[in-house]
């Protein structure tokens, strides 16, 4: 058996904390942030946990993670 491929598109999705848990940016951050409150746009730059349904998922992407 061979070395495994990392899926690129999940390496640049998702960051493990020094914890193991997965993070993830919130969604809808890009534009039309002018409508939304400040206190929502302050929540949408931290880093948000993955679904523990999503993990075993992630974890098949990023081999080495």
């Amino acid at each position: 058996m061979g070395k495994l491929k990392t899926y690129q598109a999940a390496n640049k999705r998702f960051k493990f904390s020094k914890s193991g848990t997965i993070m993830k940016k919130h969604a809808g951050q890009d534009h039309f942030n002018a409508r939304e409150p400040g206190k929502v746009t302050r929540a949408k730059r931290r880093r948000n946990r993955v679904a523990n349904v999503d993990l075993r998922k992630i974890r098949s992407m990023l081999p080495y993670a």
